[in-house]
């Protein structure tokens, strides 16, 4: 089923060349007032064609509210919001002919032939703008209780930024500087257009992604995300882990191929001793001196800020001349897939990974009894 969630129930549906997309929202507290403007500041941080580094679809993006909002605030009964597809080109997708690296083969076979192949279908990474949309508004819940979230965009093919902090600032091991985590950072980098934490490296990544579109190719890249301010406690041991029900969501997002949270895979290499976080009392409170579980234990929170990264590959679809089969004739064929296509998906996707973050936030906060 098409169902995400325990307590925030989320269903997405919509192809990225029909009507609309949308999005229904199930259990969101009554009685927040709407701002529209923070959504639609969020949507535009997603949103297609608006630089070279992105496709040249134009959509607007603006939502239409069905459901759940009354005089702009909500009304806790199911929230639905929809987005209609404007700048269309079917044309540009042939039924027959299976684009490498998409969803075009497994469609067909799960879906028996009658799945909507125009630009993805149900696949598209145009899907993410409703995803973006509920993560918008609840970030503005989270925002009210002082929690909150920012990523930035670590690496582009081989060039990579620096990483946030934790623990140590510098790496003698890898030769890696990092970033300490706080809330005014977070901001900042929501605000950028591009956000990278060394503005040196941006110029460079950019030509990565340039590169590779002039040579109608493309390229992948990792997005590295925080919040800061949840509170300890969130999630569950096991099937319902703050870091099962996070890596779920992400899931959902086109394209990512891995998530981490904290050291991640690096931990494989370290000691015990390097890999614990060591505890302290500071004015009474327990405090962790590092964060290298990325501020979850045993699946909970610990109270430290969530970091976790995720990898995107490079976008399926591209101008360059792969083999492929038809279907109609049962032959081997070539295909230079047309159409307009992120030669990296990445920087769009920054928003849509801190949408996640704050939708498996909101879950959880319900799970554990918040209430306004």
């Amino acid at each position: 089923m098409n169902i995400w969630g325990r307590n925030l129930r989320l269903s997405i549906f919509g192809e990225s060349h029909g009507e609309a997309i949308g999005i229904v929202m199930d259990g969101l507290p009554p009685g927040f007032p709407m701002d529209m403007d923070y959504v639609n500041f969020h949507m535009a941080r997603r949103a297609p064609g608006q630089s070279e580094l992105t496709t040249p679809r134009k959509e607007s993006d603006q939502v239409e509210i069905l459901s759940g909002v009354f005089n702009g605030v909500t009304t806790g009964a199911p929230l639905c919001g929809i987005i209609r597809n404007k700048n269309t080109r079917s044309e540009d997708y042939n039924r027959d002919l299976l684009r490498p690296g998409s969803a075009d083969l497994v469609a067909h076979i799960k879906y028996k032939g009658y799945n909507d192949y125009r630009g993805g279908g149900h696949f598209s990474g145009r899907l993410t703008a409703p995803l973006t949309f509920a993560g918008s508004i609840v970030r503005q819940i989270l925002e009210k209780e002082d929690i909150c979230i920012g990523a930035h965009i670590l690496q582009i093919g081989t060039c990579r930024d620096i990483s946030f902090s934790l623990g140590e600032t510098f790496s003698e091991e890898t030769g890696e500087s990092s970033m300490s985590i706080d809330a005014e950072q977070l901001k900042a980098l929501t605000s950028m257009d591009f956000p990278v934490l060394d503005k040196a490296r941006e110029e460079e990544m950019k030509n990565v992604i340039l590169h590779a579109a002039k040579e109608k190719d493309s390229v992948g890249g990792i997005i590295e995300c925080a919040s800061w301010g949840q509170p300890a406690g969130l999630g569950s041991p096991f099937f319902d882990s703050m870091e099962s029900s996070l890596s779920s969501m992400i899931f959902s997002i086109p394209g990512t191929k891995g998530i981490e949270f904290g050291e991640g895979f690096r931990m494989a290499g370290m000691r015990g001793s390097e890999a614990n976080d060591p505890l302290f009392y500071d004015e009474g409170k327990i405090r962790m001196g590092s964060n290298h579980s990325g501020g979850i234990n045993g699946g909970i929170t610990n109270g430290m800020p969530i970091l976790f990264r995720v990898a995107f590959r490079p976008t399926a679809s591209i101008g360059k001349e792969q083999d492929t089969v038809d279907l109609s004739t049962g032959e081997n064929k070539k295909i230079m897939v047309t159409g307009r296509h992120d030669p990296c998906i990445v920087p769009r996707a920054v928003v849509v990974v801190e949408s996640a973050l704050a939708l498996c936030l909101m879950d959880h906060m319900l799970e554990a009894g918040w209430k306004r």
